[in-house]
């Protein structure tokens, strides 16, 4: 059997509330090899965690995708005692490529105090040993090319010659659940990412308005899905002419067509608060980020949350588009996203760009009033 180190980070300053969130990492890395059709199985050792696998390089890129995990290792282990360690480092060096035009450093952690070494001399031993090997040269610094870790522990020592990066966070269900608005476009996605890693488990939403958008706000959810261990991704399609269309043909017949995106994001989000109250969801999450288009200006924003019953979060507000895309493209969600693109049908020519609340409440009261001559207008 292999072994793999798995790192967090967060979660080591949780204090009494620790174990509860070292459970659901747990419970996420099992469903995480499960889902990818490996046996293993997941250890606490200390600060770390372990999963101990025959499959360790098929296990590596799932576990990569794992909210948590700051970053992983392979590792091997040996006996406590120098020598059989400096052996291990050259064998780990030699692993790497390490020779003549490449440096290295030796990064040794002591967890176990009582071991007759400390760090450095573990450090100078091992790092002479390699350079003896590979006639590499010492690099201190994080620019060597190759770092070799070593970890001593009180039952035994482990080695390590790679670092592979993961997504970090909490793990997914620590937060409880949250309902995800989904588009077909770059921005939804990754804001429902962005919560998934704070631990949100997410519901996502779609108002399909025609088959191109909803067809890639799906193909966006199954990629989601590759990071949603621990739950499945359901997602919920509705249509947006049926939540949408009688408050757009009132704000036509009042002569209002300027609020139709504000008022068209106040309806959606109405509705995904009462989906939430079916799902035991706690929030709602929304892909704006503050003045990128009319209904995300500051004044806009707060007409669209005024009155909900639920928080609203924003996980890009502070993001510009070019890294949005950029996080997309980590993803994978971007080339999804600019597929073939279908426009709104409720665009209106001169959006409201500086709603107010008092405007909004003299528009609601317009709204619940009937229509004169009974007449609607159709989009």
């Amino acid at each position: 059997m292999g072994l793999i180190l798995l790192r967090y980070g967060e979660l080591a300053l949780k204090g009494g509330n620790r174990p509860v969130f070292l459970r659901k990492l747990r419970r996420n890395v099992r469903a995480c090899l499960r889902a990818s059709g490996l046996e293993g199985q997941v250890e606490s050792a200390g600060s770390r965690l372990f999963v101990h696998t025959g499959q360790v390089e098929q296990a590596i890129a799932p576990l990569q995708r794992v909210f948590g995990v700051v970053s992983l290792s392979p590792v091997v282990e040996t006996p406590r005692d120098l020598e059989a360690m400096a052996q291990e480092a050259v064998r780990q060096a030699v692993a790497a490529g390490l020779g003549p035009s490449r440096s290295f450093r030796i990064a040794a952690r002591r967890a176990d105090k009582h071991f007759p070494y400390t760090s450095p001399e573990i450090g100078r031993a091992l790092g002479a040993a390699v350079c003896q090997a590979t006639n590499a040269r010492v690099d201190l610094s994080d620019s060597a090319d190759v770092s070799i870790g070593v970890e001593v522990m009180h039952d035994r020592v482990l080695l390590y010659g790679q670092v592979y990066p993961g997504p970090g966070g909490f793990p997914l269900g620590s937060a409880g659940r949250a309902v995800a608005l989904m588009s077909g476009g770059i921005d939804s996605p990754v804001a429902a990412w962005m919560m998934m890693k704070r631990g949100c488990s997410i519901i996502p939403l779609h108002f399909r308005h025609n088959d191109v958008e909803a067809g890639k706000a799906l193909d966006n959810c199954r990629l989601l899905e590759q990071w949603s261990y621990g739950f499945r991704l359901r997602p919920i399609i509705m249509e947006q002419a049926e939540v949408f269309g009688p408050t757009y043909q009132r704000l036509r017949a009042l002569g209002e067509e300027r609020w139709t995106c504000v008022m068209c994001k106040r309806t959606l989000i109405t509705k995904a608060i009462e989906v939430a109250a079916e799902h035991h969801a706690l929030a709602v999450v929304t892909g704006e980020s503050l003045g990128q288009v009319a209904s995300q200006t500051l004044e806009n924003l707060g007409v669209i949350g005024y009155g909900q019953t639920l928080p609203i979060l924003r996980p890009l507000i502070g993001l510009d588009k070019i890294e949005v895309m950029d996080l997309a493209r980590r993803l994978g969600t971007y080339d999804i996203s600019v597929r073939e693109a279908e426009g709104c049908a409720y665009l209106p020519r001169h959006p409201l760009t500086r709603g107010n609340i008092a405007a909004l409440q003299r528009l609601l009261a317009q709204l619940e009033q009937p229509v004169r001559g009974g007449a609607e207008v159709e989009p």
